[in-house]
């Protein structure tokens, strides 16, 4: 069976707020954890009204403090906004406290706005230019024997796991040179996403770190006990979208049946592309989308997203999705 795993933006819905966003977060990891997924993966946003996990590496703490098994990570941490040392220490000390259970997925993109990435930036000269040589900085600091004359404390001899995440070419040659896991994006941006995975596993040098290809892909999915009754969880994950695309970024927004047949020409093609890897209703129809995607693709697991409104209804939909993949 392919593994699955989580992928948890930290939604704060409407009528909600950070606080709630947490608690949420940690009540779904353990969930996670006996539904037998295999990661937990928290993602770097800044700006966002909609999403909490800002202070990625301390959300990530306070997962793995709450449970006991699953891996949990960040899917991933926006290396341009820091600087290597600092990632270093901040994992090496998770890996500390939580050792043999702590990934680092690394992303070229600042993971907000223009104006929010200038006031994250260490530095005027810091950028996605710079991807390659930090993640090398990165990976040379969390080593046995670091070349720098500086060190990570804690953080050098840690070996945290290393993933590079992408949504396009760029992401898949890297991490086929250094010979690293690669996470593509196609829960939001599947365009190049075939292309992507054959160009890494075609390029892949093994490394220290992984002997051959793996390939882990985004998916969304919002699954309930009817067909009827995901599409109406799902028209929260449309509104998000449609918000964030059109400038009007909001809390997650409550479910709006028939929302999508209101929407113009446009925005249906906006969704319907930037979903496109998705699996949205009952149990057979999230089993059949589930394996179709797999056979499609050859992901060697999934990161499964579920973004919706009630977390009582989340919950459920993660059950349905494990209980879907094993049947």
């Amino acid at each position: 069976m392919t593994p699955l795993s989580v992928l948890d933006l930290a939604p704060i819905a409407e009528g909600a707020d950070a606080a709630q966003s947490f608690r949420n977060s940690l009540s779904l990891a353990q969930h996670a954890e006996r539904l037998g997924y295999r990661r937990f993966w928290l993602a770097e946003h800044h700006g966002m009204p909609g999403i909490a996990s800002a202070a990625t590496s301390v959300l990530i703490g306070h997962v793995a403090g709450g449970t006991k098994t699953i891996r949990v990570g960040a899917g991933g941490i926006m290396l341009p906004n820091h600087s290597p040392l600092v990632i270093a220490e901040q994992f090496g000390t998770l890996e500390s406290l939580y050792p043999g259970r702590i990934d680092l997925g690394l992303g070229r993109a600042p993971g907000s706005d223009q104006a929010t990435a200038r006031a994250l930036r260490r530095n005027m000269q810091a950028g996605p230019d710079e991807f390659p040589q930090d993640v090398v900085e990165l990976i040379d600091f969390l080593s046995d024997a670091p070349r720098q004359s500086v060190r990570a404390v804690p953080g050098t001899g840690t070996k945290v796991p290393i993933w590079i995440l992408g949504s396009s070419l760029f992401g898949a040659q890297l991490a086929a040179m250094l010979g690293l896991p690669y996470a593509f994006a196609s829960h939001f941006a599947p365009g190049q996403m075939m292309q992507a995975v054959e160009v890494y596993r075609a390029s892949f040098k093994p490394s220290a770190q992984l002997a051959k290809p793996y390939v882990m892909l985004g998916f969304n999915v919002v699954a309930a006990d009817t067909d009827d009754e995901a599409k109406v969880l799902a028209t929260s994950l449309q509104q998000a979208f449609v918000n964030l695309r059109t400038g009007r970024a909001s809390r997650l927004p409550r479910p709006l049946p028939g929302y999508y047949e209101t929407l113009g020409p446009m925005e249906r093609s906006m969704l319907d592309d930037v979903l496109s890897c998705s699996a949205i209703g009952s149990p057979d129809t999230v089993r059949r989308g589930l394996r179709a995607f797999i056979e499609r693709t050859g992901a060697d697991e999934l990161m499964v997203t579920s973004q919706i409104h009630d977390h009582a209804a989340r919950l459920r939909s993660y059950e349905i999705t494990a209980e879907s993949a094993r049947a």
